[in-house]
Order: structure tokens, then sequence, then C-alpha cells
């Protein structure tokens, strides 16, 4: 059974085969385009679930393209992948209603995330979101003191996200509604920044917070074996939380700290050199 229909656009051919190479024997069906008007004559020809497209082409970027295939297909979930993004082209990403964002080099992991996100998304249209229980009357009036206090500053999204994230620990889409809404902006866009920025999150923590790096040199050196020891130790998925909700397991894209890889970071304490066999002892201290 195919999971999901996936077309890949970017120029380097090594990162369309590595997209192959990924999602393929994961049950998704993935064309390749090399060009950005490849992509859009094969968009023309089949239907997709998601995009993946760099962002600095030949010809076409990234950008023009997605604005073309949003003409095509306004619902379609986009997924940017680029090696060095700017300012103003995460800003014309983001207002293209992208989904997310890889970097270059990106781990199989992550892309197979990013991936499943899309199919989820897909698949639950507009489905109710649930009760969240931080979400109080209390928090709400809160977040309005929040805002208040950066309103009618230029580029107050980011520091209004910074401390809403504080209060409420993480930034549920109830949370990013009220703030769209009293910064009178589209939901799309406060959503866009918070999934493109890695310290944001959209998922409760624990009292402890344990992030794994998944930088490729992370990954070479066993980032993800350390992975499931810890998941298999905690008993917790990536992205979940303990039953007790002692600890919150989640990895990150890279945490700048290659020479001491793999890197484990609990809370703000970053532990280098890391042991896959000994993860578990690491949170000891923790208990």
């Amino acid at each position: 059974m195919v999971k999901g229909n996936i077309l890949a656009v970017d120029d380097e051919q090594i990162i369309l085969r590595s997209c192959e190479r990924i999602l393929s024997p994961e049950g998704y069906k993935v064309d390749t385009a090399t060009s950005a008007r490849e992509g859009l004559d094969l968009l023309g020809k089949n239907n997709y679930d998601l995009i993946i497209t760099d962002i600095k082409m030949p010809e076409m970027d990234g950008i023009e393209f997605m604005r073309q295939v949003r003409t095509k297909n306004p619902d379609i979930n986009i997924v940017v992948i680029t090696g060095y993004p700017s300012q103003e082209s995460i800003k014309e990403a983001l207002s293209l209603r992208i989904i997310d964002y890889l970097p270059k080099p990106f781990s199989p992991i992550h892309l197979l995330e990013v991936a499943g996100h899309a199919m989820e998304l897909k698949k639950k249209g507009a489905a109710p979101e649930p009760h969240v229980e931080d979400y109080t009357d209390e928090v709400a009036a809160k977040l309005d003191a929040i805002i208040a206090k950066y309103k009618n500053k230029p580029g107050s999204l980011i520091p209004v996200l910074q401390e809403s994230q504080e209060l409420v620990g993480y930034l549920p889409r109830v949370v990013q509604r009220h703030i769209a809404k009293n910064l009178k902006i589209p939901v799309s866009e406060v959503h866009g920044v918070v999934s493109f920025y890695s310290f944001f999150t959209m998922k409760p923590k624990g009292k402890h917070n344990v992030r794994v790096c998944l930088g490729t040199a992370c990954y070479v050196k066993g980032a993800e074996e350390i992975i499931k020891k810890l998941s298999g130790g905690l008993k917790v998925e990536v992205g979940g939380i303990t039953a007790d909700k002692s600890f919150s397991l989640e990895t990150v894209r890279c945490l700048g700290a290659c020479g001491l890889a793999p890197v484990v970071v609990v809370d703000k304490d970053t532990h280098g050199s890391v042991n896959p066999v000994k993860a578990m002892d690491l949170l000891k201290e923790y208990e």
C-alpha cells in the first residue's frame, strides 16, 4: 500500500537520490525533477500529497515555483529544503504556506518525520483540535499582556512567541490562533514561523527536556542508536512525554557542537561524546 505520492524538486541529483533512497523503502512513491519547470510539468500530469523543493535553482527558483504550484493546487503540502536560507526567502516561503523546512544536509530521520507529518495533515483535513489543558482563562490573560507589550513594535511576532512559549511551555495551535488574532496576522504566518525555527515547539515538554542532535556529525557517530536507547529506557517515542511527565524526548537538526559529537542536551546541560550504550546513565542525576 502506498503511503503517499511525493514530488521532489532539486537541481542536485544527490538530493533527489537521497529522497528516493530514504522514502521509497518506507512505502512512498517518489517522483523527481531536476528543475522547477520539470516539476510543474509533472504536477500537471500527476496528483501529489507533498512537494519537497529547493529554493535556489537555476532558471526558476523555488519561490517562483511555489507561487505557480499554489495557482494550480492551493492546498498541497510543501516542504522547503535548502542549504543557505536568507531572511527574505524564509519570509516569502512562509507567505506561501510551507509546512516545514529541511536544511542541507538532512538526516533520514528528519526527512521521514516531515513526510509523515505531511501525510497526517492531509489525512486529518480540518479535524477539530483536542482540548489543551494548559490554555486557561488565566493563561489567555497573560498572553494578552505579552502581546500588548510588543504589539506596535516591528518584528513583534518572534518575541511574542518566545515569551508565550516560556509561559505555556510550548505553542499548541490554540495559542498560535490567539496570538494571530490579537496581532492581526494570518494563522498560517504564525504557524510557519513556529514550524521553521527549531527553538519553538508545538508539543508539551516534561520536567526535563532531552534533545538529541541529528546533525551530520552526530548522526554519523551514532545519534540514531542513542535515540533508540533513550526511547526504550524512557518508554516514550520521539516527540513524546513520559507518563509521569518527568522527561520529554525530542531531536534537533543541529546544536552547533559538531566537535563534541554525538551530543545530547538535557535542559540546558550539554553532554558531548555520548556513548550510545550508556545513554540512559545521563538521566540519573535528573531523576
